[in-house]
């Protein structure tokens, strides 16, 4: 009976003894899964929405291969999901873009989710990108469509962030505002700076669109506020927009100074050399990364998509759903000399990604102010009776637009 009951006992504590290794066993594979899924996780989405790799699905027992383009796509309506953020809870906006507080009724534009043809977006993570930003400094340098694209930047992070652990600083006249998030050491930040080079524009609020005098040669000036940037946004296009512009050989108010009038895209392509060559002498191949966003359309002419003549995007509530349409405004010859540019840099070791926003933009008539945004100077008698001739068309409100740019470059953003 004693040999009996120790057997008993020795199978007893072999079998507690495999229970428990199973158990441990089992714990390792998990921590091992959560690892692997962990490290994996990030490469899996990007591989989806990467524009360098090709979409696969299978379509009966034929597979079929299509390049996956972020810009091309189409708008789905999605209530459920968008906006990203509430206009009313972001901290930080500008009254030029608060449709919605300044009497915009019909909201449907803050739910259009942008739609790639074979690849899905990742959903915006702002602690994720937070986390990448980390240590880090990312600039918006441009005009007031990168202005408007930093404030919704700023929306679409700040919420995850609590009060006392963030801020948003101006500097140098409110041509530098800065976001600075402490928790995790990171800016993000908007300079003021629309046709890349000097110009009589250089003043953010003090400047008006007539009368446009670059100095094509001059950049550092400017350049020296972002040189140390780990990431530079860059975007200029509505102030080349124009026929013929003014270019100054000498300093603004120097009685020797040379003046010549040229066309405004030679004027742009001789500001792009002087751009192009400040970037591969100073900008640092392993550290910075560098993007330039294309044309934001404006829609001015409502007889383009097929609305009456003399109107335009006043009173427009859904947009264009053709998707092989194409406005007049997307100065494709300045968008050529973009591509050139960044194509000779390439070749010169320097990488700048292009944001190709253009065409998804233009489907967006309804996305504008119009009228519902704060007004600088009191409106006359004539404008309150016909307000589509001060309808703002070429900006965009938030939630809006400017949300998908940075979606989209929220996926470059997170590639290794």
């Amino acid at each position: 009976m004693a040999g009996k009951a120790q057997t008993a006992g020795g199978t007893g504590q072999e079998t507690s003894s495999s229970f428990h290794i199973l158990v441990a066993l089992f714990i390792a594979a998990g921590v091992i899964a959560v690892v692997y899924l962990t490290c994996n996780e990030e490469q899996q989405i990007l591989e989806e929405a990467d524009t360098s790799r090709e979409a696969r699905w299978s379509t009966g027992a034929k597979t079929e291969r299509q390049e996956c383009d972020l810009f091309s796509g189409r708008w789905v309506y999605d209530n459920v999901s968008y906006p990203l953020y509430e206009e009313k809870r972001c901290t930080y906006m500008s009254d030029e873009q608060t449709c919605e507080q300044f009497g915009r009724k019909d909201l449907m534009y803050q739910h259009w989710r942008w739609q790639p043809h074979g690849c899905n977006i990742p959903r915006f993570n702002a602690t994720r990108l937070l986390e990448r930003l980390r240590n880090k400094r990312m600039v918006y340098v441009g005009d007031s469509l990168n202005r408007g694209q930093w404030y919704s930047m700023v929306c679409l992070v700040e919420s995850s962030i609590p009060r006392h652990l963030k801020s948003v600083s101006h500097f140098l006249n409110h041509s530098l505002f800065v976001f600075k998030s402490y928790e995790y050491n990171a800016t993000i930040e908007f300079y003021w700076e629309p046709m890349l080079v000097e110009s009589n524009k250089d003043n953010a609020y003090n400047h008006s669109a007539a009368n446009r005098t670059v100095r094509v040669h001059a950049i550092e000036n400017h350049a020296r506020h972002w040189s140390d940037a780990d990431i530079l946004v860059f975007d200029s296009y509505i102030w080349w927009a124009n026929l013929k512009m003014k270019v100054l050989w000498g300093s603004f108010g120097s009685a020797d100074g040379i003046y010549k009038t040229v066309k405004a895209s030679r004027a742009f392509e001789m500001a792009l050399n002087t751009w192009s060559d400040w970037l591969e002498i100073h900008i640092s191949r392993s550290k910075t990364r560098l993007f330039f966003v294309s044309s934001s359309p404006t829609h001015e002419r409502a007889a383009e998509w097929g609305g009456a003549d003399g109107e335009n995007c006043y009173g427009e509530t859904e947009p264009i759903t053709r998707e092989d349409y194409s406005g007049r405004s997307l100065a494709p010859e300045l968008m050529r000399l973009v591509k050139n540019a960044i194509d000779k840099l390439k070749t010169r070791g320097l990488t700048v990604q292009f944001l190709n926003i253009t065409q998804l933009s233009e489907y967006r008539k309804e996305a504008h102010p119009t009228i519902y945004k704060r007004q600088w100077r009191a409106l006359t008698k004539d404008q309150i009776a016909n307000p589509k001739s001060y309808a703002d068309c070429a900006h965009w409100c938030l939630p809006g637009v400017p949300d998908v740019w940075n979606e989209l470059l929220y996926v470059y953003l997170l590639r290794n």
